[in-house]
């Protein structure tokens, strides 16, 4: 169902106020759009949160509390290392003129959010 000219109207103004009052909001979630993961962090944190999940197991099955309290700081220590944005790349590519980080126009392969991304873009620089 299409917004009407004045749910258009009201809704880009407060696209236009969010983009005035709330400026670091805009870019912390602008900045991770270029990001990519970093896989081998992901793969190094399953391993210990795997390995901690295994000393947990041993520590409880032996009764061993010292063992289990490892266990649980290693799987804690996994899912922070899976989890955690590298520094590595940490500067996303800056835009181009259109408004898009170096993609083709109209490329075929584009997904449904980088579409979606692309729209918003040029609708705000018509709007500005």
């Amino acid at each position: 169902m299409p917004l009407s000219e004045q749910e258009q109207r009201l809704l880009e103004e407060m696209e236009r106020n969010l983009y005035r009052n709330d400026a670091d909001f805009v870019h912390a979630v602008g900045g991770v759009r270029g990001r990519r993961p970093n896989y081998r962090a992901i793969v190094l944190g399953v391993l210990l949160a795997v390995a901690g999940a295994g000393a947990l197991i041993a520590g409880v099955a032996l009764q061993a509390l010292i063992i289990g309290v490892v266990g649980f700081a290693l799987m804690f220590a996994g899912v922070l290392v899976a989890t955690t944005p590298s520094k590595r790349g940490a500067a996303a590519p800056a835009p181009t003129e259109s408004g898009t980080a170096g993609k083709p126009k109209g490329h075929q392969s584009a997904g449904f959010m980088d579409r979606l991304n692309e729209r918003w873009d040029r609708r705000q620089e018509r709007g500005d």
